[in-house]
């Protein structure tokens, strides 16, 4: 009557089945897998791990940018940082971002010892050592 030819025509006959129609979705999936997910995950991993390791005396970089050396490793997951001479803040530890230098433990001092006094031997503070400034 009024039905095209086209229309009437198998409807299955150029498709593709099931397995075939979902294998670019799984390919999709593997390459996002190797290409994002997986690297993350490492990095995820190695950051835990750098957190981890921090003790006392180590410089670290906060999140926001504040840098300075540690003087305690709280157990409930904060830090005292000074970032000057005699300016001390609580960090939590997660948002450490970077440790700039480890403190290797001498043969005699516990494991989270001080750090040496640096290439002044004056003490100071981390950023007074930077940058240059302090008393003299």
């Amino acid at each position: 009557m009024f039905i095209s030819p086209a229309y009437a025509q198998d409807a299955g006959a150029g498709g593709l089945g099931g397995i075939e129609a979902l294998l670019p979705l799984v390919l999709i999936f593997v390459v996002f897998y190797f290409l994002l997910i997986r690297p993350q995950q490492k990095k995820m991993k190695q950051h835990k791990e750098m957190l981890g390791a921090i003790r006392r005396g180590d410089k670290v970089v906060t999140g926001g940018g504040i840098m300075g050396a540690v003087t305690k490793v709280g157990t409930d997951g904060d830090l005292t940082v000074e970032i000057a001479e005699g300016v001390r803040v609580r960090v939590q530890q997660s948002l450490v971002s970077t440790v700039l230098s480890k403190t290797e433990p001498g043969k005699g001092a516990p494991a989270g010892g001080a750090a040496p006094a640096g290439p002044g031997q004056g003490g100071g503070s981390f950023i007074e050592k930077i940058f240059g400034g302090g008393r003299r």
